[in-house]
């Protein structure tokens, strides 16, 4: 009996050592799956481009300059005033000007008188010479002082007309409905013929003037797109090349570049200047956040989630990478776009090791 007993308590005590490693291989098995965060992978446009400085200018913009000399006596318009074909923006002292006019004209009616005597003269010397009492040299006389003073009658009115015309440029007029920019003369200014009176900006597309150095001259073409950035390096607005110089400034050794830039919304200004994007290639490749990544050895990795038998696995993955474009990488081997990238947690993954993704 007190063997039995003994016999009993061992197998008892077996039994429960089992269990206990039992126990113990089911825990190991089944490690708790990890909390991660979890983002697509999508495609980006990325390729070889420069940035540059960019000046944007109007397409229908002027810089009004006077047409006469003189001292600006009235200005009628205000920067910042819209105005319409024909309104007046400023005055030139025109007094001198219409005085020469007067003159002129004057001039002109004393000739007018002339030329009537000389018609009349013309006249009776005809009467005379039918009726033989004058030479035919007489009437040639009288013909040439005749068409002698209607030419001098044609050429200054002539004159008039032209001095007339040239009082009319002593008022500045726009020429196109606008807005009016900065007038930075003022009233008893004396102004010449290069004088900036104001600037008229009409609205509409502008142009961007990019100047790219001459090494770069084999790789620029029409068509070829073009970014302008923001303050953060972000593309505002994608237009293309629409003209390349066919030569290279001498002095500055740049080649120079014009794209059209839509302006609908008034987003950008005449003369503003912004970074430009030159793109000399282009190709849509995949990008990952930089937290993505982890790096062995000198390698660098990504894990994937994948959904394997109903749960769901962090998969290590080799990749190769390219630029960094603000926050993320663009890979150029390894990631899929639509691949199920971790983004968190990373230098604490294996492979193989259950994940629970989040967003």
């Amino acid at each position: 009996m007190r063997l039995r007993t003994t016999e009993i308590v061992l197998i008892f005590f077996l039994l429960a050592l089992a269990g206990c490693g039992r126990d113990k291989v089911e825990g190991a098995q089944a490690p708790p799956a990890m909390q991660v965060k979890v983002q697509t992978a999508t495609l980006q446009r990325v390729g070889d481009y420069t940035d540059y400085i960019a000046t944007l200018r109007g397409r229908h913009a002027s810089v009004v300059k006077p047409e006469v000399e003189g001292q600006v006596t009235r200005i009628f318009a205000h920067p910042g005033q819209q105005v319409s074909p024909g309104d007046a923006l400023l005055e030139i002292d025109p007094r001198k000007q219409e005085a020469s006019v007067h003159s002129q004209q004057a001039g002109t009616r004393a000739q007018q008188a002339a030329l009537e005597y000389a018609a009349q003269e013309l006249q009776r010397k005809k009467n005379l010479f039918a009726a033989g009492v004058v030479s035919k040299q007489e009437l040639d006389q009288a013909q040439t002082s005749y068409d002698s003073a209607k030419a001098q009658l044609d050429a200054m009115q002539a004159d008039v007309r032209q001095q007339q015309v040239q009082l009319h440029y002593y008022t500045i007029k726009a020429l196109e409905a606008g807005t009016v920019g900065d007038i930075p003369v003022r009233v008893g200014d004396r102004v010449t013929n290069a004088t900036v009176l104001t600037t008229l900006d009409t609205g509409g597309d502008l142009e961007a003037y990019i100047s790219v150095p001459s090494e770069k001259s084999g790789q620029v073409k029409v068509g070829m797109p073009i970014d302008l950035l923001d303050d953060n390096d972000k593309p505002m607005a994608r237009t293309a090349a629409t003209f390349v110089s066919p030569r290279v400034d001498p002095e500055t050794q740049l080649l120079l570049l014009k794209a059209n830039v839509p302006n609908a919304d008034r987003r950008f200004r005449n003369e503003q200047v912004v970074h430009a994007r030159v793109i000399f290639h282009e190709q849509e490749r995949p990008t990952i956040p930089v937290t993505a990544i982890s790096r062995l050895a000198g390698q660098t990795f990504a894990f994937i989630a994948n959904n394997e038998g109903g749960k769901t696995v962090a998969r290590q993955r080799a990749v190769k990478l390219g630029d960094v474009i603000g926050n993320d990488y663009v890979v150029l081997d390894g990631i899929q776009a639509g691949d199920k990238v971790i983004v968190s947690g990373v230098q604490m993954l294996a492979d193989g090791v259950p994940v629970t993704p989040g967003s």
